[in-house]
């Protein structure tokens, strides 16, 4: 099935482009230079982008959860890589 161009991108996606900006971003803050107007608006599109990461993740998990236990998708128990099983 094809996609749209006026669907939303998915969860992955919009984590992804999300994260690469909000890197970029950082690059340019810590290679100094900007005025403090700029450098405050560059920390409030920070935030915005590490809370549309945040957001995506979130989804993520709640997806993964689903796929656990379909029936049940609350009863998820977070990740332990030392659990057997």
């Amino acid at each position: 099935m094809a996609k749209h161009p006026d669907t939303e991108p998915s969860a992955v996606a919009d984590f992804e482009a999300s994260m690469q900006a909000l890197e970029e971003l950082v690059a340019k803050m810590e290679a100094g230079g900007m005025s403090l107007e700029d450098s405050l608006a560059a920390y409030e599109r920070g935030v915005g982008l590490y809370r549309r990461c945040q957001s995506a993740l979130e989804q993520a998990e709640l997806r993964v959860r689903a796929l656990d236990d379909p029936e049940a998708p609350d009863s998820g128990r977070d990740f332990d890589p030392d659990r057997d099983g």
